[in-house]
């Protein structure tokens, strides 16, 4: 409708459509504003939902959904490649130092106890291994730098696996080395604390329980640590990443170590003939076992923790 003012007759602003436009300068920006804000509720609201939605399905269907989602096969496969390069020389190398290059002391000593070899079988891991004598001559820093740098591209990897299962952005090239170097000598500690407690003294399995139970601890501790130093915002929701190192007790503590009691055995009896390379390839293959295992215990980790953080610290923490 019309109006009028001073005698004259002014009509309203219309815009394109036909609809009553606002004269007042900042109303576009209001607008804008108030549009940015309504696409921000959506989108939190969404984002909510899809949470809920993850939620409901069950545990064992969002794991695999999750592992398969992050490539966890080919995560696997790494990791199965640098822990035999990596990790088992710098084990090798440290049972040598702790027995004093002894020529009687074989690291296959340890596999043979803490995988239930037989008499048998633990004979052909020993010849494999030779003695710790050999290994005087590498026991030197630079042969010690030598393994431990492999140790910071292994670390990249998890790193980047445990952003992909928590669904974080990954850091800088910068802080993913040093955080990475971090976590492996956190791995490297929590391996040698694991086996002080389990070789304290007790051989019979009643006296051995306790022990084995005790060393359940450091797994506890490595794998609730590992997304605070591993992903973005990993120490929000503290209290519920002890729940998420619980995963990594009942695959890494409670199921791993009977299942390599079990399977590993089986492995090395079809391996034996190859002599030494048979060994090595009953390690590769139980290596890639453990690898699955870890990006299991990544991927429950991070599901557990968001079934049971606050919905709003869970959205704040992911991308999308």
């Amino acid at each position: 409708p019309a109006t009028r003012a001073s005698g004259r007759t002014t009509r309203p602003a219309l815009d394109a459509s036909g609809a009553l436009r606002s004269t007042d300068p900042g109303y576009g920006a209001k607008m804008a504003d108030g549009a940015k804000t309504d696409s921000l509720k959506a989108k939190a609201e969404s984002r909510y939902q899809r949470l809920e939605q993850s939620r409901s399905v069950g545990p064992f269907v969002a794991l695999g959904k999750r592992f398969f989602e992050i490539g966890g096969d080919t995560y696997s496969g790494l990791l199965a490649i640098e822990l035999f390069t990596t990790v088992l020389p710098l084990v090798i190398l440290g049972f040598g130092y702790f027995s004093g290059f002894s020529d009687n002391a074989s690291v296959g000593v340890i596999f043979s106890r803490q995988l239930g070899l037989d008499q048998s079988q633990s004979e052909v891991v020993r010849s494999a291994f030779g003695t710790s004598a050999g290994l005087r001559s590498t026991w030197t820093v630079m042969g010690l730098l030598g393994f431990l740098v492999w140790g910071v591209p292994m670390a990249i990897t998890v790193a980047g696996m445990f952003a992909k299962a928590w669904r974080r952005p990954e850091f800088s090239m910068g802080s993913r080395i040093w955080r990475a170097v971090l976590w492996f000598f956190l791995y490297l500690a929590t391996m040698s604390g694991r086996e002080a407690i389990l070789s304290a003294g007790a051989f019979d399995w009643y006296g051995r329980l306790p022990l084995f139970l005790l060393s359940l601890i450091p797994t506890w501790m490595f794998w609730s640590l590992s997304p605070v130093l591993l992903v973005k915002d990993g120490g929000r929701g503290k209290r519920f990443l002890l729940l998420a190192g619980l995963a990594g007790v009942i695959i890494d503590g409670l199921i791993l170590v009977p299942a390599g009691r079990i399977v590993f055995p089986i492995l090395l009896d079809g391996w034996a003939p190859f002599g030494p390379i048979g060994v090595s390839m009953t390690l590769m293959t139980w290596l890639g076992v453990v690898g699955v295992a870890w990006v299991v215990t990544a991927c429950a980790g991070a599901i557990v923790w968001e079934r049971n953080a606050p919905p709003t610290t869970v959205i704040d923490s992911q991308i999308e």
